[in-house]
């Protein structure tokens, strides 16, 4: 059997759909793995899956592009000559699966299965509604569940990436906490002062620090090292990421998609939640975690990109000296 396994948004959503591509695998012959450009590099870090299928979805993102005919018909010409025999299609609670859907159709697919709150038509074969209060990762291997495909006894359902690199040659040896400034939307982030000042404490109570972001976080990651931290700005592409992430005693970072992919490592995190999305969905999953952030702000479930609420309370009442408490309370508790 050929089946694909459709999740067309960002990084962190791709690794949260690691246990049912997982699921998946175990009954298929090959995985096919359709997501969008900022998925892809975390599809390429998932167990099961044989073959990526890149596609910038007019219906996905901040920023999409235009409907285009032509590409459009290319795209489903692409899944046509897959010969998928199934295809499941994975979304957040807020997000249809029914334009992937549609191209899936046209593409000839037999069996398609997605969570839909909205009436299918003749789109999906099968419709799974989610059940209240799951975790994106556990309602991704819920719809996987209702097309059937379940994971072994043998897996426990966490979040999984192949194995990373080692990493000494970056990180340098012995223990070390590792702090990610950044956030992929600028109401998740903590501010740069805040950062700043946490890597001073983290390093004042004895611990090496390691500071974390992308190329285009350089400037960031310099401003938060200082001069007590390893700045790994712009020099992990995200399997080195990875392998730096799983030799740290902890993880800082926000609600975004390095959490997720420390989760993926077993690494333990200091989560700077803001709740502009609600935690019980999208908080590190199944890993020691502290959780700090008011989530009861104002901004809570709006989804907001941008703060809402003048001065960002929901972060910035958290002080640098909780972030290090926390942290040693994690590292205390997986000695």
């Amino acid at each position: 059997m050929k089946a694909l396994v459709a999740r067309l948004d960002s990084f962190g959503d791709v690794l949260l759909a690691g246990p049912a591509v997982r699921a998946v695998a175990t009954a298929a012959d090959q995985v096919t793995f359709w997501c969008g450009p900022r998925g892809e590099p975390a599809a390429r870090l998932l167990p099961g899956i044989d073959d990526v299928l890149v596609w910038e979805a007019p219906w996905e993102g901040v920023h999409p592009p235009a409907v285009d005919p032509p590409a459009v018909h290319a795209m489903t010409e692409r899944l046509r000559a897959g010969e998928f025999d199934t295809a499941l299609v994975l979304t957040s609670f807020h997000q249809s699966p029914l334009p992937a859907a549609l191209l899936l159709r046209l593409a000839g697919v037999g069996r398609i299965g997605a969570e839909s709150t909205d009436h299918p038509g003749s789109l999906l074969d099968v419709r799974h509604r989610r059940l209240p209060g799951r975790h994106e990762a556990e309602a991704a291997l819920d719809t996987a569940g209702a097309m059937g495909f379940a994971l072994p006894p043998s897996d426990d359902g966490a979040l999984r990436v192949n194995p990373p690199p080692d990493t000494v040659p970056l990180t340098g040896n012995g223990p070390y906490v590792v702090v990610h400034p950044g956030a992929s939307v600028p109401a998740r982030a903590w501010s740069p002062a805040r950062c700043a000042e946490a890597v001073t404490l983290l390093a004042d109570a004895g611990h090496r620090v390691v500071v974390t972001g992308g190329e285009d976080e350089r400037r960031l990651t310099r401003y938060v090292s200082g001069d007590v931290a390893v700045d790994l700005g712009g020099r992990t592409a995200p399997r080195v990421l990875a392998g730096v992430l799983r030799g740290a005693g902890a993880v800082v970072c926000g609600n975004t998609g390095p959490a997720h992919l420390a989760a993926a490592v077993g690494t333990p995190v200091v989560s700077l939640f803001a709740p502009v999305v609600p935690a019980e969905r999208w908080g590190p999953y199944r890993v020691p975690a502290v959780l700090l952030g008011d989530q009861r702000a104002p901004c809570a479930g709006t989804r907001a990109r941008d703060c809402p609420v003048p001065g960002h309370p929901c972060l910035e009442q958290v002080t640098a000296a909780d972030v290090v408490r926390s942290v040693q309370k994690l590292l205390k508790e997986t000695e």
